[in-house]
């Protein structure tokens, strides 16, 4: 999917599942067939790869465990090309393999059993907070730009855009929306909860959900530190979340 596309709302999406289960293929299918999204189905990271190449979809909602190529390799495949959100499905005791997912690039994980109806729920959260504030480009005749510069390194919330300097970093939209959370309560601490709810919109059922928050963090600090091991924007709040550095200008969210 085109980085420039616009991004869609959580209504009448292209979705492509990939569960080498074809009971779960086959339910996921049904129910989100009747709920007016259009479903490409793959049984395995192969076939995932190659329906998401003519398919474009806005959405991936993927396992981990699948013969020809696992959901990590299908992760980094797309994140090579492709900001679309990404939902992982993994079994209940591997959260070694959450975390790496997440590392990889998913938005989210669903874990195994799962509520099919959770699924949905969790559809709607990430699409929903993927195109919250989705800007208005140049020429566009949207609001004027709002940008917070912290010395090279500028955010464009209009156009949901990070540079340093000259150069576009590229962030997914789960990614973006952090960043915007951190930097609207600028010299205030967000515990993981709140950045949970704020962020992908649930509470969190189990200790290991906040690990979500921390690899999202990791990630942006990977992109936007000179020294990620060092960070001087993104803080850690000892005993409660992370914050970022105060800055004269902040915005909304």
């Amino acid at each position: 999917m085109s980085q420039a596309a616009e991004t869609p709302s959580s209504e009448g999406l292209k979705i492509l599942v990939a569960d080498d289960e074809a009971n779960i293929r086959r339910i996921l299918e049904t129910r989100l067939a009747m709920q007016g999204h259009e479903v490409a189905a793959a049984k395995d990271g192969a076939e995932a790869l190659e329906i998401f190449r003519g398919f474009e979809p806005d959405l991936v909602v993927l396992d981990v465990m699948m013969p020809e190529l696992d959901g990590f390799a299908v992760v980094e495949r797309i994140r090579a090309q492709s900001e679309v959100p990404i939902i992982l499905l993994t079994a209940l005791g591997d959260v070694a393999d959450r975390i790496t997912g997440l590392q990889l690039g998913a938005d989210d994980y669903m874990v195994k059993p799962f509520s099919p109806k959770e699924l949905e729920a969790r559809i709607r959260c990430v699409m929903r907070r993927a195109s919250s504030g989705q800007g208005t480009g140049p020429g566009s005749g949207g609001r004027s730009a709002n940008v917070v510069a912290v010395g090279d390194l500028s955010v464009d919330f209009n156009r949901r855009q990070a540079f340093r300097g000259e150069e576009r970093i590229r962030l997914t939209g789960m990614e973006f929306n952090l960043l915007e959370l951190l930097i609207s309560r600028s010299g205030e601490p967000i515990s993981r909860l709140d950045m949970l709810e704020k962020v992908w919109g649930y509470k969190p059922e189990r200790s290991s959900d906040s690990r979500v928050v921390d690899v999202h963090i990791s990630r942006l600090r990977a992109k936007l530190e000179q020294d990620p091991e060092n960070p001087e924007l993104i803080l850690t709040a000892r005993g409660m979340g992370y914050m970022f550095q105060r800055i004269a200008q902040a915005v909304e969210v």
